[in-house]
């Protein structure tokens, strides 16, 4: 196994570890709601609360389409990165605006705002490895 090989499974098993934590708490917000923040709220706040929970589960979900042949992926990863990096801007502004959250929101803000732009970078890396070696020239092509 080679380098780039060797690059490009560590890629993949990072990405399918850390996809595991929108997964998760995307899936425990839909199923048990706001409650499990200790915070009670009306049916309206509930349904948006899960709403967006279930947003956090389907992005966990397409970053794990992304781990087979992860260096053709790099306009899904792209797009998904930077939806994540948008929450986490404006998971940042409320921070700025009301204080600061809890110790598991400034760990979704870590996430959202350094490590998806790192993992962002390193797909690119390994997109550009194997697009050097197989002679392609476009690298946001994502096959379905």
């Amino acid at each position: 196994m080679n380098g780039t090989e060797r690059e490009r499974r560590y890629l993949q098993r990072t990405v399918a570890f850390l996809a595991l934590i929108p997964f998760a708490a995307g899936l425990s917000g839909v199923l048990f709601g706001p409650t499990l923040l200790d915070d009670r709220v009306g049916v309206s706040t509930d349904s948006q609360y899960r709403y967006l929970s279930g947003l956090l589960l389907g992005i966990g979900l397409v970053f794990w389409s992304t781990v087979p042949a992860i260096e053709e992926k790099t306009g899904r990863f792209r797009l998904l990165a930077l939806l994540v990096v948008i929450g986490g801007v404006a998971r940042l502004i409320g921070l700025l605006l009301t204080g600061l959250p809890s110790f598991a929101m400034l760990g979704g803000l870590f996430m959202e705002l350094v490590v998806t732009p790192i993992l962002a970078l390193w797909q690119t890396r390994v997109a550009n490895a194997y697009a050097e070696t197989a002679g392609i020239a476009d690298l946001t092509r994502d096959p379905a």
